[in-house]
């Protein structure tokens, strides 16, 4: 891991304080996600209405915690003219890195490809300085072919390494192609969880600076286990291997990011937080403080949890 000093800071450049999240208004159930989303579970007895405020006030909560532990959370308002119940999702379709680059992904759900804003990117390209921009969003989905941005890939940014579990959210020859331009070693596997390939690899797994959260029992071949072992032993990863149970609780989603102050935080719903052993707890305490928020709309509702709520920005402020 390359750490700078810069007077009594230690500063870590591939953990960042600076995120990216939608605030929902029109959150809801997407029966387009819901066909390979086994996480999503429609609920009657609450109206539309009622799903989209109790939704804004977990949104809130959270945003409001990450502020007073001061992170630079960057706000934008969903859109209001389109149907994007996913919007509150934006690791999906666009992530940032220390390089300069913004990259733009191909979504599966089309109502999901209304997400990527050009008012988003016009944002970014007036406060930070960006490099390039590389869009072949619209290209691959035309071929139905496509890769969920950080949904579809859990990266371990101080090694160079691309996880993905393997869906139809998440093409192998798409995913080789982005590490072959993104100068990462990619690794791939499959894993299920009640018959069905897991959506996204964020949801099963998290990759932190000095632990990985993993389902092992997920994941369908030995030798995808046994790779996945010696790359996290390789990179001196300790393994908190979590239970389906857990994985279905989205232990699995949770994020390391840091505050202002270089302190890191791990950032997870209540509902992950609840169901951490001791000796879980106790491992993640020595690296990190947890932060927590109930996110139970968002999660039953939208299939995604915490760290699918955030987009990391790796991009250089611009100063001038």
């Amino acid at each position: 891991m390359c750490n700078i000093t810069i007077g009594k800071i230690m500063i870590n450049p591939y953990l960042t304080h600076i995120i990216l999240m939608i605030k929902p208004t029109k959150f809801g159930y997407n029966s387009e996600t819901a066909v390979d989303n086994v996480y999503q579970q429609k609920k009657t007895d609450s109206s539309i209405e009622e799903i989209r405020l109790k939704a804004q006030k977990e949104y809130t909560q959270l945003v409001s915690i990450l502020k007073e532990e001061n992170v630079d959370v960057i706000e934008f308002v969903d859109d209001t003219i389109h149907k994007t119940p996913d919007s509150l999702f934006p690791n999906n379709w666009i992530s940032t890195h220390l390089e300069g680059l913004i990259y733009l992904y191909p979504m599966l759900a089309k109502n999901r490809r209304l997400e990527r804003r050009k008012d988003i990117i016009q944002f970014f390209r007036e406060n930070f300085i960006v490099k390039n921009i590389l869009d072949d969003a619209v290209f691959w989905e035309k071929k139905e072919i496509f890769l969920e941005g950080t949904g579809s890939m859990v990266l371990d940014r101080n090694n160079k390494i691309a996880y993905a579990c393997l869906s139809k959210r998440t093409d192998n020859d798409i995913f080789n192609k982005w590490c072959q331009q993104m100068s990462y070693k990619g690794i791939s596997f499959v894993a299920k969880d009640r018959g069905q390939d897991i959506y996204h690899t964020n949801v099963l797994m998290s990759v932190c600076q000095h632990l990985v959260f993993i389902c092992l029992d997920a994941i369908c071949m030995d030798s995808d286990k046994e790779k996945l072992l010696l790359s996290f032993k390789q990179t001196n990863k300790e393994v908190i291997n979590i239970s389906s149970l857990q994985m279905n609780s989205f232990l699995g989603n949770v994020l390391e990011i840091q505050n202002k102050q270089q302190e890191s935080l791990l950032i997870m719903s209540s509902s992950a937080f609840n169901c951490l052993t001791s000796s879980q707890a106790e491992i993640i305490k020595r690296y990190m403080r947890i932060i927590h928020s109930p996110l139970n709309i968002i999660e039953s509702h939208g299939g995604g949890s915490a760290r699918c709520m955030i987009a990391e920005i790796f991009l250089k402020r611009n100063l001038k």
